[in-house]
């Protein structure tokens, strides 16, 4: 249980920052739900049977929840491993590197999890649901969806030599996923061989499980989404953990 400490340690700094944090998470997936909800939903009407802003709010669920988790993965994390040195005063008490890892790693998923609850507020404020019961399982997916992209910006951060390095992972990975994943448009509307690459995605099987439980639904194949979702997080945190004992060591 040492990474409980390593947990409460960051939750205790974050929380002195917690208003603008939240704000901050939030506004960015909620200016492009809204705004191309209701921008875009005047010209598109109906997608795969309801409007384009109830379509759109899942995506924006699981796209909320991934940017979450690799910001802090990436940028916050970063700077306490190799700026502020915090992993290394961590290393010197009786903590090891994989306390400081596990701490990190579910740390990011339980400030994700504060962006997807933000998001999910705002849907059920708009009326965005169509049963309120299967939305409340719109948590656990949140949870896993955390899990699964803190762990892959674990094993981004432990490569990373500087802030820049980061640049590439969101336009190579990131950004990809958020075009090709079911974020704005159905990914049957996708060529078929983007469509089989796209069914891969780990954001795709997020939308997977998120979008019919807004819709009023039970996913299909939901445990075969979640395992994915999980096997990305467990191992990239995995990877992650095994990149940053060579880097911490050389």
């Amino acid at each position: 249980m040492g990474w409980l400490a390593v947990w409460q340690r960051n939750f205790r700094v974050w929380k002195k920052l917690a208003g603008p944090s939240i704000l901050g998470n939030l506004a960015d997936p909620l200016l492009y739900m809204l705004g191309l909800g209701y921008g875009l939903g005047q010209f598109l009407g109906e997608v795969q049977g309801v409007p384009y802003l109830t379509f759109l709010a899942a995506g924006t669920l699981a796209y909320s929840v991934m940017n979450s988790a690799t910001f802090e993965t990436l940028y916050s994390a970063f700077s306490r491993m190799h700026v502020q040195k915090t992993w290394e005063a961590i290393l010197n008490t009786p903590l090891t590197l994989n306390d400081v890892l596990m701490g990190e790693w579910l740390w990011a998923a339980s400030k994700s999890l504060l962006s997807g609850v933000a998001i999910l507020v705002v849907i059920w404020a708009l009326g965005l649901y169509e049963d309120f019961a299967l939305s409340l399982l719109l948590l656990p997916v949140i949870l896993l969806t955390g899990l699964c992209f803190s762990g892959m910006g674990l094993m981004v951060n432990a490569k990373s030599p500087n802030y820049d390095f980061f640049l590439y992972y969101f336009t190579l990975v990131i950004t990809p996923m958020i075009l090709l994943a079911g974020v704005f448009y159905p990914t049957n509307a996708l060529p078929a061989w983007l469509a089989v690459v796209a069914d891969w995605l780990p954001l795709t099987h997020a939308i997977q499980l998120a979008r019919p439980l807004v819709l009023g639904q039970l996913p299909e194949a939901a445990f075969w989404h979640g395992s994915v979702l999980l096997a990305y997080g467990v191992a990239g945190y995995a990877i992650g953990l095994r990149w940053t004992r060579r880097r911490l060591l050389r």
